[in-house]
């Protein structure tokens, strides 16, 4: 099982490359790479938001 701050961090990782790609894809026109960007920032905020979970819960 990763631990808290691995799951932080690697949640923290896939927010900020999403938010790249959503960005880059309006910015060129590509409905696909906005819409990976976005899946990719809902992805790293669920994986940070478990990170703090389980800081909480002490595991």
């Amino acid at each position: 099982m990763k631990s808290s701050t691995q799951d932080k961090a690697e949640g923290t990782a896939k927010n900020t490359v999403g938010r790249i790609k959503e960005a880059t894809g309006r910015a060129i026109g590509n409905p696909r790479l906005e819409a990976e960007g976005k899946i990719g920032r809902i992805d790293g905020q669920i994986q940070k938001t478990v990170g703090e979970i389980k800081q909480v819960l002490g595991n």
